[in-house]
């Protein structure tokens, strides 16, 4: 993060999601790659990180949970700021959105991730069910999703989340 913030020519907010908050919240020792979205757009920084992907020898993707479902209301205030680097500020994007995505996807780490999510309260799943609901629907703008499908694969995590 310090390396791109170099590139800023104006602020701007950098969400990190994924392997990258796994790392971050510590339930993760590695990933594979750096999920991340800018915003603004920014042509130096995204013309930056080629670059920075060769010199650090690491994958970065331009992506986040909206790409894959639709986006919850008040993402960008769940967001969790963890560092100012220059004029870029530099977030954890939204756990609920992360959640849902990595449900939605259904494989295994996925599956763990949210596990890890609940069991540090970074999400519950009271919460995790209301803004599944809010979203569900707008699952038609994504036809990949099988909205049915989606909703039990949420509940049976909601439900296994519970306490005895």
């Amino acid at each position: 993060m310090r390396e791109l913030s170099r590139s800023a020519r104006e602020p701007g907010r950098l969400y990190l999601t994924g392997g990258a908050t796994a790392l971050i919240e510590g339930w993760r020792t590695s990933t594979v790659d750096v999920d991340l979205a800018l915003v603004p757009d920014q042509d130096d920084l995204l013309r930056a990180i080629p670059r920075l992907k060769d010199e650090l020898r690491i994958n970065v993707e331009l992506a986040v949970p909206s790409d894959f479902v639709p986006e919850l209301p008040g993402w960008e205030e769940r967001s969790r700021f963890v560092v100012q680097e220059g004029l870029l500020a530099v977030y954890e994007y939204d756990f609920y959105a992360q959640a849902l995505s990595k449900i939605e996807r259904g494989h295994s780490r996925d599956l763990e991730d949210v596990a890890a999510m609940l069991a540090r309260g970074l999400v519950t799943r009271e919460r995790l069910e209301v803004l599944f609901t809010a979203i569900e629907p707008a699952l038609y703008r994504y036809p990949s999703i099988d909205a049915r499908a989606f909703r039990r694969a949420v509940e049976a995590v909601t439900r296994a989340a519970r306490p005895e």
